[in-house]
């Protein structure tokens, strides 16, 4: 039987994110700012500036979730507000980054699903995936498969390892989306 969840490492354990994590969720992006184009930051953050950064989604009632197996961070996600400004509250923006080693896994399935769940239950009505580069394949399906719909693309909006790059923007309900006002 080779199915994704095969592939996953055994006793995966999807959690609140706590702050003896960042060490590890800091590594995981930095290597992804330093060698990748899913995020269009060219420097790395410290664990300081990351601590900040989950702090500020933790104090809008968002998750920053990990993926755990024996005691190892592999991957993260989270959600924040699309923009910052009061109307936006309702509509939430996912990140979602993996250790190098644990991609094509299923690891970011699993992440997203969670994630989506907390968020919906948070109050989110609208879910938005930014992903940087048209290119980024993996990313882009794994939010086909979890019923995100494409919703334009940016070109040319970011210069990055010597070339321009795409933004994708795909979009996904959550929960009763714009049927009602929100509680």
């Amino acid at each position: 039987m080779n199915t994704e969840k095969s592939k996953i490492p055994a006793q995966i354990v999807i959690r609140q994110s706590l702050d003896s994590d960042m060490p590890a969720i800091q590594a995981i992006y930095a290597h992804a700012v330093l060698n990748g184009t899913g995020t269009f930051e060219t420097e790395a953050p410290s664990v300081e500036e990351m601590s900040k950064r989950r702090a500020e989604v933790l104090s809008r009632q968002l998750p920053w979730l990990v993926a755990e197996a024996q005691g190892e961070v592999l991957g993260y996600a989270y959600a924040n507000y699309f923009r910052p400004r009061l109307a936006y509250r309702f509509c939430v923006e996912d990140s979602i980054y993996l250790r190098d080693d644990q991609r094509g896994k299923g690891l970011g399935r699993l992440l997203l699903a969670e994630l989506m769940a907390r968020c919906e239950q948070a109050g989110a009505r609208q879910m938005l995936a930014v992903i940087g580069d048209s290119d980024n394949k993996g990313s882009i399906g794994l939010h086909q498969a979890l019923g995100f719909q494409p919703s334009g693309t940016l070109h040319q909006v970011g210069w990055k390892f010597g070339r321009w790059l795409d933004v994708v923007m795909m979009q996904r309900t959550l929960g009763l989306g714009s049927q009602c006002q929100p509680e």
